[in-house]
C-alpha cells in the first residue's frame, strides 16, 4: 500500500544510499552487541543453575559416607537450564507467567510427556543422587560449560566413553561436545572433499524497485534488463527465459544502456566485507549479447557506491558517474580507455539522475533534492549553473528529467508538476504542467515526441502529446505500489517498474499484468513442497507467497497482520504452517488459501515449524526457549497441544525430527544441542546414543555431521541456515556474508572444502532443496531476492555410508587443529 505522504518514497529512495558504509558498520556492531547479550544471559543462567544445584546437594553430601561424597563430581551433575523464575526474567517478557499457568490448567499432565535426552556422557552416579536428580540428568545437553579459544575449532576429546571418541567444537570459546558415530573407525583419517554436485543459477525472483531508480530498460533482443541484489537479469518477456550478468561483487544500484542498444553500464554499492571494512565500488561496462565485461571503471575512485550512470549520446564514448559520497562526486570517463576525463564535487544533497544533453555532450544535467544543475564541461573543467525556479514554488525533490525533441528539458517533481526549462543559456522555466497527485516519479519519451509520466501517490501512468496535452491515462493496481520507472517496448506496449518490487507489462487499452513480482522487505521463512515443484516464502512485508519452480512464477500471495518468519509443509502436501512474529501460527490450505487452523504459543517470535516425517506431529520452535509439540489429525487441519520441550536456556534456532518420528534434535541461540524424546520411548543409560540416530531432515547448524561447515573464527551467528539434500549427499549453507555454500554430506571435519556462490547482496537467511534435489532455493534477507539454483553433476546413490567408506580407505594425515 502506498504512503499518503508523497515524499515518503522519495526519501526512502535515497536515504539508504546516503551512508551505506556507516549503516553497515553500525549493523555489524549491533549484531556483535546482541551476541554478547545472549552469551551474558546464558552465563548468568549457568551460574544460577550451579548455585541451585549446590544448595540441593549440600545437605545430601553431609549425610553421604566420605568416600562416596569425594567421588561425586558435582560438575557432571549440572542441569543445563536455569530455574524457571530465572528463565522468565532473562528470556521472556511480562505476561508469560500467566500463560504458563493457563497451559498447566489446560494440559495437566501432558507437559510431562516430553523430556530431554543428552548428547553428553552421563556419569554413573550413586543411586541416591540419581534418584534426586533424575529430571536434571535427562536434561543434560551439549551446552558449553568451560573456557576455550575465541576461535571456532574442533579437537578430539582425550577421553573414550565405552571406547567411543567424542569431539569438542569451540565457538566463541564455548565447547560443544559431540560423539562420533559407530561406523567411523578413525576420525583423524577422514578426508573431506567438495561435493561432485555443483550449482548453476537458474532463475532470479524479484526486482529492486522499492528504493532504486534507473533500473529497467528494454533491449532490441526482446529482453527487459533490470537488477536485484548483485545480479542483473535479462528477462525475455515473450519467451519467459532469463540470462544473468553476475560480475558485480555487491548490490547493483543503477543501470543505463549505450546508444548502440547493446552495451550496458551498471554501478554497484561499496558494501562491507565480513570484518565490516568497506569494499571498493565500481562501474562495469558489458556486452548484453555475450555478457562479457568490456571495461571496469573507477575501482578505488568512488566512495560508498555508484548512484547514477549515463552514456553520452554522440557515440557513447563517455560515461558520466555520480557516486554516493557526501559531495556526490560527478566524474566523466573515457569508456574505451577506462580513464577519468574530469571530476567535480556535485552537491551535498541527494542526487537522483544524471544525463548528457543528446545534442551536445559537453552539457550534463543532474537533479535531486531541491536542485537542478546544468553543467558545462570544457578543457577538463566543469562550470555549473543552477536552475532558478523564480515565481514557481521550489519543490522538495526533482525526481527525474528528459529532453524533448526540441531540446527543452522536462523535469518531474514532488509537487506533481512537469516543468519545461528552455534551452537558452539562462535555463528559465518556460511552463508548468500539472501532472500527478503526489510525486512525478518518472518520465519516458517515445518516438515522435510523445511523453509518458508515472505518478507516486496516484499510481497513474499518463501519455502526453509532444506539446504536453494529456492523451491517455491508466492507474496501476494498489497492491503494486507507485510507478517507479517506465520502459518503452514498441510505442504502444510498455513495461512499468513499481515501488513494491513488481514489473508490469501492458498497454493503455488492455491494462497491465505483472510479469515479475517479489517480496518488499526482509525475508526469513522458506519451505519446499514434499512432492511438487513449488515453495513457500514469508517475511517482514507480512506476505506469504507460493512460487512455482518450473514455471518461475508467483502462484498466489496472501497478506497477514504480522511478520511471517518460518514455514513448513505438512508431509501430505495439502497445507503449510506459517510461524509469525508474535507467537501466533497459522495453517493455510494450498488450494483454497484459507486459514484452516490458528494457534498461539508464547508471545515471542517463532523460528521453526517442522512436521514429523509421517505428519502426525508438528514441532514449533520459539524465541521463548521452548519447543511446542502438537498432534496433527484430519490431514493437517486439526492440531492439539501434545507437550512442550523445556531445556534450552536461549531461543530456539533450528530443529529436526528423527526418521522414526520419536526424537527431536534442536539448536539454540547460545549454541546448545539438545535431544527431545516423546514419552514411552526407552532411555539408553548412556547419553551418547543419539550419535547413530538417523534424522529425517538436517537443518541444525550445530551437529557432528556438519561441523566442517564452520569457518575458523566463526562467532556462532555466521551461519543462518543449512539444509541437507534428500539424497543425503550434500548440504547447502546460508551465511552472513552473502554466500551460498555447497558441502559434501556428511561434513564432520574442520576446514572442509566447498563450492561457493555469489549473487545475494545481503545476509542469506535460508536455503532449501526441492523434493527431488533438482534445485536449491536461497533467500536473501534485506536484498528481497530469491535465487533458484539448478543442481548439476554428481552421481546417483545415497551417501549414508560415505563416512564409513571414507574412513576405511583414507590415508590422509591428521589435520592440525587450532584450539
Amino acid at each position: 500500500m502506498h504512503h499518503s505522504d508523497p515524499f515518503i518514497d522519495d526519501v526512502s529512495a535515497d536515504s539508504s544510499a546516503e551512508f551505506p558504509d556507516r549503516t553497515s558498520m553500525m549493523e555489524v556492531r549491533l549484531q556483535a552487541q546482541e551476541d554478547e547479550i545472549t552469551l551474558l544471559k546464558s552465563s548468568l543462567a549457568d551460574a544460577l543453575r550451579r548455585i541451585r544445584l549446590h544448595d540441593q546437594l549440600l545437605p545430601l553430601l553431609k549425610v553421604l559416607p566420605p568416600r562416596r561424597a569425594q567421588s561425586l563430581n558435582l560438575e557432571d551433575a549440572l542441569p543445563p537450564e536455569p530455574i524457571e523464575e530465572t528463565r522468565a526474567k532473562l528470556h521472556r517478557v511480562p505476561g508469560m507467567e500467566e500463560e504458563d499457568e493457563e497451559d498447566k490448567e489446560a494440559g495437566g499432565e501432558q507437559e510431562k510427556e516430553l523430556s530431554w535426552t543428552s548428547s553428553v556422557e552421563e556419569p554413573i552416579q550413586p543411586t541416591m543422587i540419581r534418584g534426586l536428580l533424575k529430571e536434571e540428568f535427562q536434561h543434560r545437553s551439549c551446552s558449553p560449560d568451560e573456557p576455550g579459544s575465541a576461535l571456532t575449532s574442533v579437537k578430539t576429546s582425550d577421553q573414550n566413553i565405552s571406547s567411543r571418541q567424542s569431539i569438542k567444537m569451540f565457538i566463541r570459546g564455548r565447547p560443544i561436545t559431540m560423539y562420533i558415530p559407530s561406523n567411523i573407525q578413525n576420525y583423524e583419517d577422514l578426508k573431506m572433499e567438495p561435493p561432485s554436485e555443483k550449482l548453476e543459477l537458474d532463475w532470479v525472483y524479484g526486482y529492486r524497485g522499492r528504493d532504486c531508480r534507473a533500473n529497467l530498460y528494454f533491449l532490441p533482443t526482446g529482453e527487459a534488463v533490470y537488477f536485484i541484489a548483485c545480479v542483473i537479469v535479462l528477462y525475455h518477456i515473450n519467451n519467459r527465459t532469463q540470462r544473468h550478468y553476475r560480475k558485480h561483487t555487491d548490490c547493483v544500484r543503477c543501470l543505463t544502456v549505450h546508444p548502440d542498444r547493446v552495451r550496458v553500464a551498471s554501478g554497484q554499492t561499496a558494501g562491507v566485507d565480513k570484518d565490516g571494512k568497506p569494499l571498493q565500488p565500481c562501474v562495469h561496462i558489458w556486452d548484453s549479447t555475450t555478457l562479457v565485461t568490456l571495461q571496469q571503471i573507477g575501482l578505488g575512485t568512488f566512495q560508498r557506491g555508484v548512484g547514477s550512470v549515463a552514456f553520452s549520446f554522440d557515440s557513447g564514448a563517455f560515461l558520466c558517474v555520480i557516486d554516493d559520497s557526501n559531495e556526490h562526486m560527478l566524474s566523466v570517463w573515457d569508456c574505451n580507455k577506462g580513464t577519468k576525463h574530469a571530476e567535480v564535487k556535485s552537491t551535498n544533497e541527494a542526487v537522483f539522475a544524471v544525463e548528457f544533453n543528446p545534442s551536445d555532450s559537453t552539457n550534463i544535467i543532474t537533479c535531486g533534492k531541491s536542485h537542478v544543475y546544468f553543467w558545462t564541461l570544457s578543457a577538463g573543467q566543469f562550470t555549473k549553473k543552477q536552475g532558478i525556479f523564480g515565481k514557481y514554488k521550489k519543490p522538495k525533490f526533482i525526481q527525474c528529467f528528459v529532453f524533448s525533441l526540441t531540446g527543452d528539458v522536462l523535469t518531474g517533481d514532488s509537487e506533481g508538476n512537469i516543468l519545461t526549462w528552455g534551452k537558452s543559456a539562462t535555463f528559465q522555466i518556460m511552463r508548468q504542467t500539472r501532472a500527478h497527485e503526489g510525486s512525478v516519479f518518472t518520465l519516458c519519451t517515445l518516438q515522435g515526441g510523445a511523453l509518458l509520466s508515472g505518478g507516486g501517490k496516484d499510481r497513474k501512468i499518463i501519455r502526453w502529446s509532444a506539446d504536453l496535452a494529456p492523451e491517455r491515462e491508466r492507474e496501476i493496481p494498489e497492491k503494486f505500489g507507485a510507478v517507479r520507472t517506465i520502459a518503452d517496448v514498441d510505442g504502444e506496449e510498455i513495461l512499468v517498474g513499481t515501488t513494491r518490487n513488481a514489473i508490469l507489462r501492458g498497454t493503455f487499452s488492455d491494462g497491465f499484468v505483472a510479469i515479475v513480482q517479489g517480496h518488499v522487505d526482509e525475508m526469513w521463512g522458506l519451505a519446499t513442497h514434499p512432492s511438487q515443484n513449488i515453495f513457500i516464502t514469508c517475511g517482514h512485508d507480512k506476505q506469504v507467497c507460493l512460487w512455482n519452480t518450473e514455471e518461475h512464477k508467483l502462484e498466489w500471495c496472501i497478506n497477514l497482520e504480522e511478520y511471517g518468519l518460518c514455514a513448513g509443509f505438512c508431509p501430505n502436501g495439502s497445507v503449510v504452517s506459517v510461524g509469525l512474529s508474535t507467537g501466533r501460527w497459522l495453517v493455510v490450505d494450498l488450494q483454497t488459501r484459507e486459514v484452516v487452523s490458528e494457534s498461539t504459543d508464547g508471545n515471542e517470535q517463532l523460528s521453526v515449524m517442522r512436521y514429523s516425517p509421517d505428519g502426525s506431529f508438528l514441532a514449533v520452535g520459539s524465541h521463548d526457549n521452548f519447543i511446542y509439540i502438537y498432534s496433527v489429525t484430519e490431514n493437517g487441519r486439526r492440531y492439539n497441544r501434545f507437550g512442550k520441550c523445556n531445556g534450552h536456556s536461549s531461543f530456539i534456532t533450528h530443529l529436526d525430527w528423527s526418521k522414526d518420528g520419536k526424537y527431536i534434535m534442536s539448536n539454540s541461540g547460545d549454541y546448545e544441542i539438545l535431544y527431545c524424546k516423546l514419552k514411552h520411548i526407552p532411555v539408553n543409560t548412556h547419553c551418547d546414543y543419539s550419535k547413530d540416530r538417523e534424522w529425517a531432515s538436517y537443518t541444525c547448524v550445530l551437529g557432528f555431521h556438519v561441523m566442517g561447515v564452520w569457518l575458523e573464527g566463526s562467532d556462532g551467528t555466521d551461519i543462518n541456515a543449512l539444509c541437507r539434500s534428500h539424497s543425503e549427499r550434500m548440504v547447502a549453507v546460508a551465511d552472513d556474508f552473502c554466500k551460498v555454500h555447497l558441502f559434501q554430506y556428511p561434513c564432520p571435519k574442520p576446514k572442509a572444502p566447498s563450492h561457493k556462490y555469489d549473487g545475494h547482496g545481503s545476509h542469506v537467511t535460508n536455503v532449501c532443496f526441492t523434493h527431488s534435489d533438482s534445485h536449491l532455493l536461497s533467500m536473501g534477507g534485506k536484498d528481497t531476492c530469491i535465487l533458484q539454483w539448478k543442481v548439476v553433476g554428481g552421481s546417483a546413490g545415497d551417501s549414508r555410508d560415505r563416512l564409513a567408506s571414507v574412513s576405511s580407505s583414507s590415508t590422509s594425515s591428521p589435520e592440525p587443529v587450532t584450539t
